[in-house]
């Protein structure tokens, strides 16, 4: 494997156990906490679709041509994922936590990146992802990160969404008829 593939595995994972620690909901303050154990699903499918995809590449089932070209290709989505997902939870602020949860002073944020996509934490979070399975170029790993992953986040995003339309109504409504859901013009 390529230095950059474990480069982003390294750096996801560390990423991601900060997060987890940092940024969970507070009980005091918290109005509404709905995850619905949608943080484990995820974390559970994205731990089991990459060690599949590595399993299949290791074993040299579904391998495509690895070239220097596709791993950075992994390498600039990878990039491009941590900057959107971590311009997002800035963005937030201390609006941003890990498990589904309205704050007491929760505000609808729909401005820098929240108004060109509803859940831009989460397209960052899916080119990271993908970009693991794009460094293993294996059609195999392509199928099983790409697709239980989308599943599982679709998942989480459809909890988060009933959460806040509770508690901001017709105003997320709207906000929904007006902003895709991850992909600009797309979904």
């Amino acid at each position: 494997m390529h230095l950059s593939y474990y480069t982003i595995a390294e750096l996801f994972g560390v990423s991601e156990v900060l997060l987890l620690v940092a940024r969970r909901s507070k009980k005091s303050g918290t109005k509404n906490q709905a995850d619905r154990s949608s943080l484990l699903l995820l974390w559970l499918v994205i731990s089991a679709t990459i060690a599949i995809s590595a399993y299949t590449t290791i074993m040299g089932i579904g391998q495509l041509s690895r070239t220097n070209l596709v791993v950075d290709i992994g390498f600039a989505v990878a990039i491009l994922g941590f900057i959107i997902r971590w311009m997002a939870i800035l963005q937030l602020g201390k609006m941003f936590t890990v498990d589904v949860s309205i704050s007491s002073d929760h505000q609808l944020k729909t401005d820098g990146l929240y108004r060109l996509v509803r859940h831009p934490s989460y397209l960052g979070l899916l080119l990271i992802i993908w970009s693991i399975a794009i460094c293993e170029h294996n059609i195999v790993g392509y199928a099983v990160v790409i697709i239980p992953t989308f599943l599982a986040l679709n998942y989480r995003i459809n909890v988060e969404e009933k959460a806040l339309i509770a508690e901001f109504g017709q105003q997320y409504i709207d906000y929904q008829k007006t902003t895709a859901r991850l992909i600009p013009g797309v979904y």
